[in-house]
């Protein structure tokens, strides 16, 4: 199993980072601070479900105050859970939302790519994640 001490992990994890902030269109909460793929996932994914177990669990946690870091608790969630392909797709279903939080540059907006990225996620699967959370 993957652990929390594991260098693949870490890698893995800043991978799935960049790739979630890269060319994320710059938006801000009505109070002024600064949205992120966080805030991208939850809409995405209140869009097709009624509630995700993740995002419940990682907004009952007191400690997290940024989007990076309920982002990364929720990346950590999935991962330990089996669900990070499957949450992922969910959110990248509908076409329009990709437009309103990613410019053209995204490879989430590009077909090929967002099946190959996909793809890789879905073979995540089969590994077995022991992370605190």
């Amino acid at each position: 199993p993957v652990t929390d001490g594991s260098r693949e992990l870490h890698s893995l994890c800043a991978q799935l980072e960049f790739l979630l902030q890269f060319d994320l269109k710059e938006k801000r909460s009505f109070f002024g601070q600064r949205k992120d793929y966080w805030d991208f996932l939850c809409q995405g994914l209140t869009r097709c479900r009624q509630e995700h177990k993740g995002i419940h669990f990682v907004t009952s946690l007191d400690k997290l105050k940024t989007p990076v870091g309920r982002g990364r608790a929720f990346l950590r969630y999935c991962l330990v859970h089996r669900q990070l392909a499957e949450s992922l797709q969910l959110c990248l279903l509908d076409p329009e939302s990709l437009c309103e939080w990613y410019y053209a540059r995204s490879p989430f907006l590009s077909p090929k790519r967002r099946a190959e990225i996909l793809g890789s996620l879905y073979e995540l699967d089969c590994v077995t994640f022991h992370l605190a959370l």
